[in-house]
């Protein structure tokens, strides 16, 4: 995965997605390198319009949404044990959100 975020960032600085590019910079983010997975990468991205693989993505989640609401309406009702649970993970900060 880091090395798709290589290769999107070498293409947002308008610098050449090369195999030799993205190893610098996950050499320089002290990634480790998987040389088969550079390969692929820049071999599936080679003749790609990258920007419109991007607009493509954003849009994906949108089209995929369900019409009506239908499925929150189908959704069993939690158990009063499982809520509590549920809570209780919510009102602690994880990931990138803990650090500030």
């Amino acid at each position: 995965m880091e090395s798709i975020y290589a290769a999107l960032l070498l293409h947002k600085a308008s610098k050449k997605v090369t195999e030799a590019n993205i190893e610098k910079v996950l050499k320089a983010a002290d990634v480790n390198v998987d040389k088969t997975q550079l390969t692929k990468i820049v071999a599936g991205l080679k003749d790609k319009n990258i920007d419109e693989i991007i607009a493509s993505a954003a849009a994906a989640p949108m089209m995929m949404a369900p019409a009506g609401g239908a499925p929150a309406a189908a959704a069993a009702p939690e158990k009063k044990e499982e809520k509590k649970k549920k809570e209780e993970v919510d009102e602690e900060p994880t990931g990138i959100g803990s650090l500030f």
